[in-house]
């Protein structure tokens, strides 16, 4: 919990974590991102972007906590925060128990709420999955110009193992490598996956991009996100996943 005491006022530099927290006491958020849209119509103050956040105007906001994310926030922005002395809680997520760690941790602990109930249910909704059939090579691409992929150790590649698909580029000495289009397509891979985020890939970037080769176009928050969405993610990524185009 803050060192000033109760937590009143919570500032979040994360989509997801935005999300967790509206989920369980949304009165708490004072200040979210540009690109924080669940759940929508949230009326606390917008500060910028994960990676441009307006540190000056968070400080007027007097928060009790700013949360943050080592991946998706930039260490001089959190670092100017703590400088204006506002306490900020960063997580860490690489994997889906690691998720449920955090979540517990940032809310319980940093913003002193009860554990809440969807946040069981997430675990309980991953508990007892199992791929469907043997596993599948997959080329997953995050983003175009550059073309840049799912590499070692994260979130969203434990989730799609967890479903029996597997990064083809799991073993890549970065996290999200760029890899030019025909190294990718020459990777000897079964399946692309195409989220709709951070990059809105569509039906028309697997075909165009991938050619013969099948595309599980997949909701980018139920893949990325860490937070209420991990309660339905294993039925929605396995029904995408099912039905490749």
């Amino acid at each position: 919990m803050s060192s000033r005491g109760a937590v009143r006022r919570v500032v979040s530099l994360v989509p997801s974590l935005t999300e967790a927290v509206a989920a369980t006491e949304p009165g708490l958020l004072v200040g979210v991102t540009d690109w924080c849209s669940h759940p929508p119509g949230l009326g606390a103050d917008r500060i910028g972007g994960t990676k441009n956040p307006d540190t000056a105007r968070i400080a007027a906001l007097a928060p009790d906590l700013v949360l943050a994310n080592e991946e998706e926030n930039r260490e001089p922005d959190l670092a100017a925060l703590r400088a204006a002395g506002l306490p900020v809680l960063v997580t860490e997520v690489r994997t889906l128990d690691q998720a449920f760690g955090e979540l517990h941790r940032l809310l319980v602990h940093g913003c002193g709420l009860r554990r809440p109930g969807w946040l069981d249910d997430a675990e309980a909704a991953w508990r007892d999955v199992r791929p469907a059939g043997p596993a599948r090579q997959a080329v997953i691409p995050i983003w175009r110009r550059p073309w840049m992929v799912l590499g070692r150790d994260t979130f969203a590649g434990d989730l799609l193992a967890r479903l029996g698909v597997r990064s083809i580029h799991r073993r890549n000495p970065e996290r999200y490598p760029r890899v030019p289009l025909d190294e990718l397509n020459a990777s000897g891979a079964d399946l692309v996956v195409l989220p709709d985020e951070p990059y809105r890939f569509t039906a028309d970037d697997g075909p165009e991009a991938f050619p013969g080769l099948p595309a599980a176009l997949v909701s980018g928050r139920h893949l990325t996100w860490y937070g209420p969405s991990l309660v339905t993610a294993p039925q929605v990524l396995r029904a995408a996943l099912a039905e490749p185009r």
